[in-house]
Order: C-alpha cells, then sequence, then structure tokens
C-alpha cells in the first residue's frame, strides 16, 4: 500500500513505523572543520554523448597538488547515485581505485596528472532534477550545490576552481540546440544525423556553476554594448511558441547590464549570455556563468498571463542572475558556510535596481514584508541559524530567507553606516581585493570595513549570532528635551542561548504635533545593551518616528497612544514609517483583541482610530496610487502571529477578517469610488496605471468583505472585463472566497481560457488552495485528484500545496486536516524530489508558538514523517531540528 494513502491512525502503519530501524542521521558538517582541498583541477575537458535515457560522459581533469593542501597523495572526487565505468591516469587504464560510500577515490604520486573517469547517466530517471535530467524533451542541469557530482566524479566543492572545456554531441532532430557556458568555439554534424558544439568558459568556476543545456528551443536575440565598447550577443531560450512572451526578459536583462555599470562599475566579461527557460525546475533561476537557467514562471511574461507582480518578479530575478555574474561567479564561496557572501549581496543588489526600476517605497515595502513573512518566523524558530551558518547536515537546506534576505539587510545596515558612495568605495575594493577568488564574508565585511573607512569589530556579530534583535522605546519628554531611551535584547535561539549586543542603526526624526513636520532625521545607532540619545528644540511633546525606511531589521517595541500612529499615518514623509505607523495600528488593535483585552466599547475605539486612518489613505490626493494600495494592505495573518508568544491562528483569522469586513461597511462608499475610479482607467504598464490596478483589486477585496453580493457582482464585471492578467486575477481571486455561484463561472473560465498554459494553470490551483471559501480543504483534495496536478512539476506541486500551507484557514483548521495535508505530501513527494519536499517542514515546525490542541496535532504530524525509515537527509534534518 502507498503510504500516502494509508489512513493516519491505521494500525498497519503504527507496525511498520515500530518495526522500521531507528533512521542514521546525516553526518554534521562543521564551519570550523574546513581545510583546503588536497587537489586542484586547473582545466576540466567534459564529453557529453547525449540521450535522454542515457548520456555517457568522460571527464578529463588535470589535476595538481595544492601547496596549500595536506599533502594527501589521494584524489578524493565527490559521486551520487553513478558508478565509473572506466577511470585513467595520464592515459593508462588503473584498476586500483576505490569507492568511499559514493566518493571515487584514486592514489596518486608526484604533483600533477592528468585523471579521466567515464560515467553514464539517466536524465529521464532523475526527478530530484539535480544534476543532469530531462525536461519534457530536453536536457538540462542544475548543479548548485552539489549537482555536478551526479554527473560525473569530481571534487564538488566550491573552493576548486576550474576553466571547462565541453564537447556535447546529440541527434539533431532532438537537441538541435546545444548550450553550454561561456562561449562556442567550434560546431558541426557528424554522418549519422547527430551533430556536435564546443564551448570554452575562459574564467575559472566551481563545479556548481556547470551548466549543459539541449533540446528544441527558439530564442528572443539582442545585443548589449558594454561601458568599454564591446558588444555582447544576448539570448533568450525558450521552447518554440513561447517566443512572444519573452521581450520582458529581454528588457530587464539590457537594463540590468547598464544598471551594474552605472551603479556598481562592473562590466559583462563573455562576448554571449544565453538565459534557457525551462518549466521543471527546483528553484526561481540559477547564475551559471554565462548560461543562465530559468524557471519559465521567471521568463515568460506577456499582460494577458501575467500579473503587475510576475512582470516586476522577472525583472527582479533576471537582474539578481546577472549581478551574480560578479557578486557569486567572478568571486565566489570559499565554502557552504560563506552562502550570503553571494546571495545576501546579490538580494541587496537586485532589490537597489528594482527600486530604481520602479517605485522605491513600495519595493522597500514589499522587501520589508516579505522578511517579516518568512525570515522573522524562521529567527524565533527551531530552524534558526545566522547568516553564516556553524553546521548543516544537508545543504539544500541553508537556502533560506534568513541566508537571503536577512543576509541583505546586514549588508545594506552596513551601506546605511556608511552612506552609498562609501559603501561603493568599499565594493570596488572587494571586487579588486578578491576576483578570481573563493572568498569568505569576513573578506567582504573587512573590504567595506576598509574601503568605506568603518570600525565593523563589533558589527560582524550579525554573522555569526541568529535571531531577530528587539529593540524597547521609550520618549519622555521635559523643558525642551525630548529623550530617546533604547534597549536591545537578542533573544535565546537553538544552540545560542545568550548574545552579545549588536550595532543597530536606526534612522528616526520627531515631529511637531502642531506643525506635522520635523527638524531633519539622524541616524543613532545603538551598539549597547541600553542607551539614550536626547533633542533639543521641543516645546511639546514630539511624535517619534523612528527604524524610518527599516534601517535594522529588528523588531521594535514602542507602546504608544493610537493617536500618534494615525497622525503618522496621515503625516510621515518617510514612505516605510507611514506604512508602518499604519500596520501598528492595527497590529495592536488585533492582537488585543485576540486576547480577549477587548471590551464593546474599546473595540468600538480601536476601530474608530482604524477607520479614521483608512479612510485618508483612501482620499489622501497626495498619495500615489501604488504607495495607496501598499498603505491598504492589512498585517499578514502570520505577522500578527509572530506578535504573540503562543499563538491561536482561528481567533487571528476570526478577528483579520471581522475587521476587514467593518472596513468593508464602514468605508464602503470611498472604496466603491476608488474602484469606479480605477476601473476607468485602460491598461498600460505605466506606474499610475498600475497604480490604478493595485487599488482597484485591494478596494474589492474590501467591498466583498462588507458585502458579499457586491462584492461578487463587481468581482465578475471585472473578469468579464478584464483585457489583462492583474484584473482577471484579483477578481477570481475575491470570488475564490466567496460561497456564490459567480465564483464557479469564473473558475470555469479561466481553466478553459489558458488550458495548456501550465503558469496560468498554476494560477488557477493557487488561487483556490490559498481561498477562504468555507470548503477549502475539501477542495485542494479534489485539486490534487485534477488531471492537469502532477508530483514530477515542482511548481505545480508549490502553486496547490505551498498555496495551503501558508493559508491560514486551510493549514490551521481546527479539525488538524491541513496539517495532515502537508504531513502526507511531505512523505509522498520526498521520494521524488526531496529538495521541494523538505520545504514545507517549516510551516508545521512552528508548532511550539501554536495554542496547545494544534500545537498537538502539528507535532502529530512531525512525528509521523520522521517514523519514515528511509527519509532523505533534506527532509530528516528538517523534521529532527523541529522536534528537538
Amino acid at each position: 500500500m502507498d503510504i500516502a494513502s494509508r489512513p493516519a491512525d491505521s494500525d498497519e502503519n503504527t507496525q511498520i513505523a515500530d518495526a522500521a530501524p531507528p533512521p542514521q542521521a546525516p553526518p554534521v558538517i562543521r564551519r570550523e572543520d574546513y581545510l583546503p582541498p588536497a587537489w586542484l583541477v586547473p582545466e576540466i575537458a567534459l564529453d557529453f554523448t547525449l540521450g535522454l535515457t542515457a548520456t555517457r560522459v568522460v571527464s578529463k581533469l588535470h589535476v595538481a597538488r595544492n601547496p596549500d593542501g595536506n599533502g594527501a597523495s589521494t584524489l578524493r572526487l565527490n559521486g551520487d547515485q553513478i558508478t565509473p565505468l572506466a577511470v585513467r591516469v595520464d592515459g593508462a587504464a588503473v584498476s586500483d581505485w576505490r569507492l568511499d560510500g559514493a566518493d571515487l577515490l584514486i592514489e596518486l604520486s608526484g604533483d600533477a596528472h592528468i585523471v579521466e573517469v567515464e560515467t553514464q547517466v539517466n536524465p529521464a530517471a532523475n526527478s530530484q532534477l539535480m544534476g543532469l535530467y530531462a525536461s519534457n524533451g530536453m536536457l538540462c542541469t542544475q548543479c548548485e550545490a552539489e549537482g555536478f557530482r551526479r554527473i560525473t566524479f569530481f571534487p564538488d566543492r566550491p573552493d576548486v576552481l576550474s576553466t571547462y572545456s565541453v564537447r556535447m554531441t546529440g541527434d539533431k532532430t532532438t537537441f538541435p540546440i546545444l548550450l553550454a557556458n561561456g562561449n562556442c568555439t567550434a560546431q558541426g554534424e557528424n554522418a549519422d544525423g547527430s551533430h556536435w558544439a564546443e564551448w570554452h568558459d575562459p574564467w575559472p568556476k566551481p563545479s556548481y556553476l556547470f551548466a549543459l543545456v539541449a533540446g528544441e528551443l527558439v530564442s528572443n536575440h539582442s545585443t548589449f554594448t558594454t561601458m568599454s565598447g564591446r558588444k555582447v550577443d544576448l539570448n533568450i531560450w525558450v521552447r518554440p511558441g513561447d517566443e512572444d512572451r519573452t521581450q520582458h526578459a529581454m528588457d530587464s536583462l539590457i537594463a540590468s547590464m547598464k544598471w551594474d555599470e552605472e551603479t556598481f562599475g562592473r562590466e559583462y566579461d563573455l562576448d554571449l549570455f544565453n538565459v534557457v527557460a525551462v518549466s521543471d525546475f527546483n528553484m526561481g533561476a540559477m547564475e551559471n556563468k554565462g548560461l543562465n537557467v530559468f524557471n519559465t514562471r521567471y521568463v515568460l511574461a506577456d499582460p494577458e498571463t501575467a500579473t503587475d507582480g510576475d512582470f516586476d518578479a522577472v525583472e527582479g530575478v533576471i537582474g539578481h542572475e546577472y549581478f551574480h555574474n560578479w557578486s557569486g561567479n567572478r568571486i565566489t564561496c570559499r565554502d557552504w558556510f560563506q552562502l550570503s557572501l553571494k546571495e545576501g549581496f546579490t538580494v541587496l543588489r537586485d532589490q537597489l535596481f528594482s527600486a530604481d526600476m520602479g517605485s522605491e517605497a513600495v519595493k522597500r515595502i514589499e522587501d520589508v514584508r516579505i522578511l517579516r513573512a518568512a525570515q522573522f518566523p524562521e529567527d524565533s524558530g527551531p530552524l534558526a541559524h545566522p547568516i553564516r551558518p556553524d553546521s548543516y547536515q544537508e545543504i539544500n537546506n541553508f537556502y533560506t530567507a534568513t541566508v537571503y534576505n536577512k543576509g541583505a539587510e546586514v549588508i545594506r545596515m552596513m551601506r546605511t553606516m556608511a552612506g552609498p558612495e562609501q559603501f561603493r568605495k568599499g565594493t570596488d575594493l572587494y571586487f579588486d581585493r578578491h576576483d578570481g577568488e573563493a572568498a569568505t564574508c569576513e573578506d567582504f565585511v573587512k573590504a567595506i570595513e576598509d574601503g568605506a573607512g568603518l570600525d565593523l569589530k563589533q558589527f560582524r556579530l550579525w554573522y555569526s549570532q541568529a535571531g531577530t534583535p528587539q529593540v524597547s522605546v521609550s520618549l519622555s519628554h521635559e523643558g525642551s528635551t525630548a529623550t530617546l531611551k533604547l534597549t536591545q535584547k537578542v533573544p535565546a535561539t537553538p544552540g545560542q542561548p545568550d548574545k552579545q549586543p549588536m550595532p543597530i542603526p536606526l534612522r528616526v526624526a520627531l515631529f511637531d504635533r502642531d506643525t506635522g513636520a520635523h527638524a531633519g532625521e539622524k541616524l543613532v545607532v545603538l551598539d549597547k545593551p541600553s542607551d539614550t540619545f536626547t533633542f533639543d528644540g521641543f516645546a511639546k511633546p514630539p511624535v517619534l518616528s523612528i527604524n524610518r525606511g527599516f534601517s535594522a531589521p529588528v523588531s521594535i517595541d514602542f507602546d504608544r497612544e493610537a493617536e500618534d500612529l494615525v497622525f503618522l499615518a496621515a503625516n510621515d514623509d518617510d514612505p516605510f514609517a507611514r506604512y508602518e505607523a499604519m500596520q501598528n495600528l492595527v497590529v495592536q488593535h488585533l492582537v488585543t483583541a485576540v486576547s480577549g483585552g477587548l471590551s464593546d466599547e474599546t473595540r468600538a475605539a480601536g476601530r474608530a482610530a482604524i477607520g479614521k486612518a483608512f479612510t485618508a489613505i483612501l482620499t489622501d490626493p497626495a498619495l500615489d496610487d501604488l504607495m495607496r494600495g501598499e498603505l491598504m494592505i492589512l498585517p499578514a495573518e502570520g505577522y500578527l502571529a509572530e506578535q504573540m508568544l503562543i499563538a491561536d491562528p482561528g481567533a487571528i483569522h476570526t478577528e483579520r477578517e471581522a475587521l476587514k469586513a467593518w472596513l468593508g461597511r464602514e468605508c464602503a462608499d470611498d472604496l466603491t469610488a476608488l474602484h469606479d475610479r480605477a476601473v476607468a482607467v485602460p491598461y498600460s504598464r505605466d506606474a499610475a496605471a498600475r497604480g490604478a490596478r493595485k487599488i482597484k483589486n485591494q478596494a474589492l477585496v474590501y467591498i466583498a468583505a462588507g458585502n458579499a453580493q457586491e462584492g461578487a457582482r463587481r468581482a465578475l464585471d471585472q473578469y468579464r472585463a478584464a483585457d489583462n492578467m492583474t484584473d482577471r486575477q484579483g477578481a477570481v481571486l475575491v470570488l475564490a472566497s466567496l460561497d456564490v455561484p459567480e465564483r464557479e463561472e469564473a473558475l470555469a473560465d479561466f481553466r478553459s481560457r489558458y488550458e495548456g498554459n501550465a503558469l496560468v494553470i498554476d494560477k488557477w490551483f493557487s488561487l483556490q488552495a490559498g481561498s477562504f471559501h468555507p470548503e477549502v480543504l475539501a477542495n485542494i483534495r479534489k485539486l490534487a485528484e485534477h488531471p492537469d496536478f502532477t508530483m514530477t512539476n515542482p511548481n505545480r506541486v508549490r502553486a496547490l500545496y505551498m498555496a495551503a500551507a501558508v493559508n491560514p484557514k486551510a493549514f490551521h483548521d481546527a479539525s488538524g486536516d491541513g496539517y495532515r495535508l502537508i504531513g502526507d505530501l511531505i512523505r509522498r513527494l520526498d521520494p521524488i524530489n526531496p529538495q521541494t519536499a523538505a520545504r514545507f517542514v517549516p510551516s508545521l515546525g512552528r508548532w511550539r508558538r501554536i495554542e496547545p490542541v494544534r500545537a498537538a496535532m502539528m507535532r502529530e504530524e512531525l512525528e509521523r514523517i520522521a517514523a519514515e525509515p528511509s527519509l532523505s537527509r533534506d527532509v530528516r534534518e528538517q523534521v529532527s531540528k523541529s522536534l528537538g
């Protein structure tokens, strides 16, 4: 019996779990144990004979003893689920090689040799999508972090840098396009109907940056002239029929190349840059040198099939992977503990790029919302780790919001303290010092320290300490002086019970209550457990705006009156601080309500304050609509749960929905007027039209919450009239949560209209799984049986099940069915794709912060997963830490 179909309480399941041998924990790899490689590989030549079910690989490694190594005579070549068919050293076959687990060991004397290894792999059977695999008749690779060892034996670690020469031979009909890293140096045809291509990448790189793609592809071609006058050929490669949806990706690539030259002085270094869109992909995209492989969702975009958010995501991810050419490729990581060296820095670079391409204010709010939704819970849970971890069992589990998003915030703090010009001097020094090297986070910090003239000795704690710092704030006033007192605490996290105070840069401004203005922003740095700062010239107590621009990734504890928050929501000239005031106003009210601390009178007063601020947002003529749309969004339920030591998800959902409905009724006239105004704005990609679509969809959410019939009518009208995906998806999002006839009409039409378009059908799944419909869990289970659903495509799995896992109504259903849904998925998916399966474990791992009844059910699901005898390293590490 398939374990996914066993009843949760079956005797058979219990017997199997009891009889299974205790699982063996994966070995722990520690940063402090790092040793340089004994052997280097300055050059490697790869010869591929391509086939979907059988690809032969002959690798020729020029190995040289590392003068900084330990002098060992043993050459260790990592492997994973491959077997050597032949081994040669200096041209002669050898038989005294041996396997140590999955690794190939060869004894060598002398200082330099040529080692050849022949292997054969089956790409079609590779459901893990790591290494060389097949995707809809195409061959492609994903080698980060440790996928190259699934192709051939090699010292698969990021501090072994090699120049690569690649030859590919394959059937010309099956594989008409043959791509690899670098520049194509030769190509030709064979008499048997096959053809070949040779590629050379002149820049030394680690094996995780190797890439190969072969298949039926067409390209959108353009060129870019660099700042030194070199012409670079650009190609966006896609399946035939998709090329019309690639222009935005091409425009984004050209914009990112120009921006990186102007902002960071970085020029592209090859004659060719290729991007390939793949439909089966575990990640968003991969920065392989000169040949970026992308998930199709971050390449294909046109108004009919992509929302404004999708357009922004394509632009941001295209930029992110291109920026890796310097912050990740030309300078790579010494070891995987340094992952944030490339990812944190590159996330900051893509954030700055997107801010310059669009609205800086809106982009900053979006980035903080992502950080709070994904990273703050990580920092306060069982999987908390520093941005430079000290140990791991499976490196795939450390591609986390902490490494990426918090890593970016830590570097942003350095930029804030240094200023943009001095920060640029630091990054220039970093690129100059370490070009062509495998570097460390310490190398980066030292370059910023030296180049920008900062003392970052204490700041380095941000790299080694986990947890979100909590800053307590009080403001007193006496005479004409305002005194700001700040106290910091970094909470205990697994393995780190005691923390040292860290430097926390906080941008602050003090507003005059009468004029609604301030005398200028100041930067204060809290680098002690507690400190005070004084400000003169205030006849009356001022209103404090703190952590403006979210200058530090901290949690602010500041007990202030609702009238001050209403004041800031209406008057603060810092867009993020204005957004934060509105969020805090709602958070204070909802947290108190969930905790049972509101009488009828205080509930009415709290709602009135929120309604006053909300009305000001809806009607303020000075606000642009993109910003207005951000200010209209209520705090997410997950973020509300983070404000409580123990959260009751059911109560949070009830109170938040009640407030949304109250606002929909209380502000009905302003919301309908806003919706009517926005409906009249024709489609375009300019900021005004994008803002109109944003407020149109936000207004529709509130209208439907306050009056389901009116909301359904307007949503169906909007759906029928839509000439773009933003309007169409916004209407379906509202209808999917309503128990009304219009819901079925829209969902059926949506699927029929886009049948065969995988990315839009993903939306169809996620809109339903993420809805607040009364039967959402039953609907999800039906969707899992739908002919369009498959467990082998990560995008489709995430569309259905990740939408369910982040949907508080479905996941935290009082019956526990939501937890069982995700637990069943993890067990079914792990044998197919452990990397994707492991991404679902953290949703269950939050059980300690949830009320006891639900917590027990969440823990029970983790225990059921842990009882599986053959869990992958990816899932077992996540589960054991979540239970530990």
